[in-house]
């Protein structure tokens, strides 16, 4: 890196050829003869978060980077609040390098800015949704030893300060929480700060903090993984393999500093973090807009507001603005393509998108794991409607194999797995779950079913796993059961997915009450799950009361015939 920071600064030069990587624990690394093939074919380059975001100060310091609502900034001033920030997070929180710092924010400004402080620091962002709740944050800041998390007060209507407290309570590597909205709550006496001030306006006056040297290998951020016992997963994502993918993203997707990308869906997602998402924006030095208002009306109005080129979305999202008013009355003439992803989208609903919006449909499947592929710009028409796209690199190894990975012709279902340079080998401190979702040969499973085409891309026909991908979510039936199990009227119960025109699936809890018990109304049920601490969107949609849930003929539950029973049996709650 070289060049000026946009500020007076220079930018630091070969940091991180000099520093030793911190251990990832738990996770297997690259074998050395592959970690140099990748570096040597130019995908791992030494890049990190910090070094993104200076360069982009350093070559376009007035080019806007980031609007929120009525907030404009420029990327000189994200540079300079993210080295402030950066200030307060070691200053008064002690946050260092390796460290792991819980996030849960919306899709707001203060979300970048804390990202690319904590990477100023060399410290770990784990990415966690504003949905969950206390069972899966207690278990997160655990399982990553997070010394603070940072939140807003409330969030839609729920006081995520409190449940924030709570977690820091009963997690004893967690010291502190950071409200980006009232960040002298606990501070009213400090010097200069006053209780109500947000984190932009006490950072200001603060100096820069330097960056802290780290290594391409170090853990650039934690992300979050759906499984079937229920409890999250940690991916560890490394400066080089994710800024690779990042990089490769933005070029196949067209970015350019004219680029406008809107954040609709939930900013920690791997969709919109990365492909190209926010980081995508960053390299391209484009303009990042976002919004909490994922509606018709609020989406597509900044559309028109801001002249955005790029949407990424989710089916449940692109079937609400196909059916709204404003797709016909929105002045949508920048758009240039609208990404879907997160769950299979129909053939019938990507027929709409080019005609109703006016710009080319882009298909996008991958996970947070690694690997995702997107149809080309340049596709024919045929391949953009029905297929999932293709993989990022020439060095995604892809395997479609049936039960005995043995590998199947091309044309013929099989389950998916995979390896590459941006591809994890290993969960953070899951080493039994690892065993399983992880070939001996570094290859992850995937869980998904899908056809290869001669050609390479892919097309996604179906889940291997028990979990439910509800509009992009992916939710394991598991931990849903356990929260309905510790209701006094209620039996045993079975969680399946249920086919869902808008959300790709529905989450149909089939319960079995006990004797007498009479059944309770869905609100209650609801109002139960959310006092349990289980995250919204994992309540289920429907409530079929049956007598008995059936068996497979070793005496598990049969998914299989429950899934595709009719929706009730005594009545749906």
């Amino acid at each position: 890196m070289s060049g000026d920071g946009g500020a007076g600064r220079p930018i630091p030069t070969g940091l991180a050829d000099a520093v030793a990587p911190l251990p990832i624990d738990g996770v297997v690394p690259y074998p050395p003869e592959v970690a140099a093939h990748y570096r040597a074919a130019g995908h791992w380059t030494g890049a990190t978060l910090d070094g993104l975001l200076r360069e982009a100060a350093a070559q376009e310091p007035q080019q806007v980077a980031v609007i929120d609502g009525e907030r404009a900034l420029s990327y000189r001033e994200l540079d300079e609040l993210a080295g402030r920030a950066a200030t307060l997070l070691a200053g008064r929180h002690g946050v260092a390098r390796g460290e792991r710092v819980l996030v849960q924010l919306p899709n707001v400004a203060e979300f970048v800015l804390v990202v690319f402080a904590l990477a100023r620091l060399g410290a770990v962002p784990v990415l966690t949704l504003p949905a969950h709740r206390r069972s899966d944050l207690r278990h997160i800041a655990q399982t990553a030893d997070a010394v603070l998390i940072v939140t807003r007060s409330v969030i839609a209507g729920f006081d995520h300060g409190a449940l924030a407290r709570e977690v820091q309570g009963c997690v004893p590597s967690v010291h502190g929480v950071l409200l980006v909205d009232d960040v002298d709550a606990d501070h009213a006496a400090s010097a200069g700060g006053r209780r109500g001030a947000g984190i932009v306006e006490v950072v200001r006056p603060l100096p820069e903090a330097p960056t802290v040297p780290v290594s391409p290998a170090d853990v650039a951020l934690l992300q979050l993984s759906g499984g079937t016992t229920g409890t999250p997963k940690l991916i560890a994502r490394t400066h080089d393999d994710y800024l690779y993918s990042v990089r490769e993203s933005a070029r196949i997707c067209g970015l350019g500093r004219h680029s406008r990308l809107l954040a609709a869906m939930p900013i920690a997602h791997n969709f919109t973090m990365s492909s190209p998402g926010v980081l995508g924006v960053v390299h391209a030095r484009g303009t990042l807009v976002l919004t909490q208002d994922p509606s018709p009306a609020g989406a597509l109005g900044l559309v028109e507001r801001h002249r955005v080129t790029i949407v990424p979305t989710v089916p449940p999202l692109v079937i609400a603005w196909l059916n709204s008013a404003q797709a016909a009355t929105a002045d949508l003439t920048s758009l240039e393509v609208v990404q879907v992803g997160g769950a299979k989208l129909s053939r019938s609903v990507a027929e709409r998108i080019e005609p109703a919006f006016g710009c080319r449909l882009q298909q996008v499947f991958g996970m947070a794991e690694g690997l995702v592929n997107y149809t080309r710009l340049d596709d024919d028409r045929e391949t953009v409607l029905s297929t999932q796209g293709l993989r990022i690199s020439p060095d995604d190894d892809v395997l479609v194999v049936d039960e005995r990975d043995r590998p199947v012709p091309r044309g013929t279902a099989g389950a998916l797995l995979t390896r590459g340079p941006y591809t994890i080998r290993g969960y953070f401190r899951a080493p039994e779950h690892n065993a399983r979702a992880f070939t001996p040969d570094g290859f992850y499973r995937t869980g998904d079913l899908v056809v290869e085409r001669e050609d390479g891309y892919l097309t996604v026909v179906g889940r291997s796993k028990d979990q439910i991908n509800r509009g992009g979510e992916k939710i394991a039936p598991e931990e849903v059961e356990n929260a309905l199990l510790a209701h006094p009227d209620v039996h045993d119960v079975s969680v399946t997915g249920a086919p869902d025109e808008v959300l790709g699936e529905r989450v149909r809890a089939h319960v079995v009450l006990r004797d007498g018990a009479a059944p309770p109304r869905a609100v209650e049920l609801r109002r139960f799950l959310a006092a349990h601490g289980l995250a919204t969107y994992k309540t289920p949609d429907v409530f079929a009361f049956v007598e008995a849930l059936p068996a497979t003929g070793v005496g598990k539950v049969d998914r299989r015939r429950l899934a595709s029973a009719p929706s009730t049996s005594r009545g749906r709650a």
